[in-house]
């Protein structure tokens, strides 16, 4: 058993507390097995909302998986509790976002995509639906009448 965190980095201009937004938000990540070490080819999300039986009556993970290789069942949990926003005095440093706890599923790669939630730094205007799959994105605060943006986001994983 063991927690890793995601952590982010990125270049906010005009813009606090970017976030993980609602239950359905999807993390996409890049899975790899402990036992034999394949990793997925294709990218698979998590979900807050997702939960499946871990096998006998040992509670219940995010998700569950066979390894495809080696059939070993392995599980990841998103740590609910764990998930904080990225805010404009983290801007440009490192900063854990989510934490998951890993029996035997390590994730290895993460791509942001849709569903982050920001807001103006000053103004509070609220910015819904944010997609950092281009690892950039801006916009315009009409009440500051400034343009908002984060970006070079950028990642890693830490052991917790």
């Amino acid at each position: 058993l063991q927690r890793i965190g995601l952590q982010l980095r990125a270049t906010l201009e005009n813009i606090t507390r970017l976030r993980a937004e609602g239950e359905d938000f999807r993390w996409y990540l890049k899975l790899k097995c402990g036992n034999c070490s394949e990793v997925s080819e294709k990218w698979q999300y998590l979900r807050l909302m997702d939960s499946a039986p871990l096998k006998g009556g040992r509670g219940s993970a995010t998700m569950v998986q066979k390894c495809k290789l080696c059939s070993r069942e392995n599980s990841i949990d998103i740590l609910s509790q764990t998930i904080k926003p990225y805010n404009a005095e983290d801007s440009e440093k490192f900063k854990t976002i989510v934490e998951f706890e890993c029996r035997g599923l390590e994730p290895v790669d993460f791509q942001p995509q849709a569903g982050f939630a920001a807001e103006g730094a000053e103004s509070g205007t609220p910015f819904n639906d944010i997609n950092l799959l281009e690892k950039d994105w801006n916009d315009y605060d009409e009440k500051t009448k400034e343009s908002v943006g984060i970006y070079e986001v950028t990642h890693k994983f830490v052991k917790c």
